[in-house]
């Protein structure tokens, strides 16, 4: 306790919170998330790594989210000295910048052995959006818990799974399921790309890391031309989620030419609502698909490397890896991976869509009951945790 008439460091500076997101999914977290702190402390100082969103929010970017945006086994082991580099200098500043509490956004292999210093040196810390751990080995739940002091998961199922190893979680809702309608407008969201309500559009989204986009675009790319050999009015919409992505997106387009292909900046959920079908990488796009409530084919492929480092360790447990497939727990979605993520499946599989509107049909209320399941004020719900974990509750 200070001596009586004076006040510790601490209390003399505003509230300081620290935030570390790893990609673009977790920069758009981390920004509604620092909006909503705000609106609760609005004198608090934020500071770490994100991207565009999240410095437009208010935080002081220490670094941007895009240098952390590394995946897969394989990747992450030829990355490991810069980010190792990378964590190092930064846990020291955050050590030294003292924050009140860390708040690590997904991006677990980078933030939770980051967590875990912080919390040793009697830091509070937070993890939003819990790992997989309902496909992953369930073990990670209890060593999740000697990183944070809190977990925000974004999915119901998640919570019982860390009740169970005694690790403090909270279900707070997605905040993507706030910016969806539950029926979402496919004529206005047309409107901007030029399209008819007759028109048949497919959305391609290949993902948002350029490794992934390198890997799948242009077998995605293939298999829609096979769907267009079937159905000549064809649109193909390929939203890019930045400009290195566009540059990596436009590269795949012009090896494998076609005057079908439109490629756009942003716009994602936009092309997405505007499309009849929808093929994506595995991923929060197949949220982000359901929540638009559009027929979608999965499909992902991983470096051969890391497919085969995963399956020597076992360490994949579930057979189902879309989260629509995953909180309906039953297969309302073609999953198609690795082998199987090929043009003549894949086109297959969404030609299936486009051939059968009755299947298409009976989807609709299945996406509205998880819709409305996920719906809990997400980005409120989890800055209304933060604030009870910093007054003790």
């Amino acid at each position: 306790m200070a001596p009586p008439g004076k006040e510790t460091s601490a209390q003399q500076r505003p509230l300081r919170i620290a935030l570390v997101a790893g990609e673009a999914s977790g920069d758009l977290l981390g920004a509604d998330l620092v909006r909503e702190l705000k609106q609760r402390f609005p004198d608090a100082e934020f500071a770490g790594v994100g991207g565009p969103q999240m410095r437009a929010a208010g935080l002081q970017a220490w670094h941007d989210c895009s240098e952390l945006a590394v995946m897969g086994l394989a990747e992450v082991l030829r990355h490991l000295p810069r980010l190792l580099r990378l964590r190092r200098g930064l846990r020291q500043r955050l050590l030294a910048w003292r924050p009140d509490v860390f708040i690590g956004i997904d991006a677990p292999d980078f933030n939770l052995g980051l967590e875990r210093q912080l919390k040793q040196a009697g830091i509070r810390t937070v993890h939003y959006v819990s790992p997989s751990v309902w496909a992953w080995r369930e073990g990670r739940a209890a060593k999740l818990g000697q990183s944070a002091d809190r977990v925000l998961c974004l999915f119901p199922m998640e919570p019982p799974i860390y009740e169970r190893h005694g690790v403090d979680a909270r279900f707070v809702g997605h905040p993507l399921a706030e910016t969806f309608a539950m029926e979402p407008d496919r004529h206005a969201a047309r409107a901007p790309f030029g399209l008819d309500d007759a028109t048949p559009v497919l959305a391609l989204l290949p993902g948002s890391r350029l490794g992934e986009i390198q890997r799948l675009l242009p077998v995605f790319l293939e298999a829609a031309r096979l769907v267009g050999e079937r159905i000549p009015a064809l649109r193909i919409l390929v939203p890019a989620a930045n400009d290195a992505c566009r540059k990596a997106i436009d590269a795949c387009v012009a090896k494998s030419p076609s005057a079908n292909v439109r490629v756009v900046d942003g716009q994602a959920h936009q092309a997405m609502i505007a499309s009849d079908v929808v093929l994506l990488a595995s991923g929060t796009a197949a949220l982000e698909a359901m929540l638009a409530k559009r027929p979608m084919v999965v499909g992902y492929r991983i470096s051969a490397l890391t497919y085969r480092l995963v399956m020597l360790l076992g360490l994949m447990k579930v057979n189902r890896y879309s989260l629509p497939n995953v909180l309906a727990n039953e297969p309302i979605v073609p999953e198609l991976m690795q082998g199987d993520c090929t043009r003549e499946k894949l086109a297959a599989a969404v030609l299936h869509w486009f051939d059968h509107p009755e299947a298409r049909a009976t989807l609709l209320p299945r996406y509205q009951y998880i819709h409305a399941k996920l719906r809990r004020d997400g980005s409120a719900s989890a800055a209304q945790a933060v604030a009870e974990l910093l007054a003790g509750q």
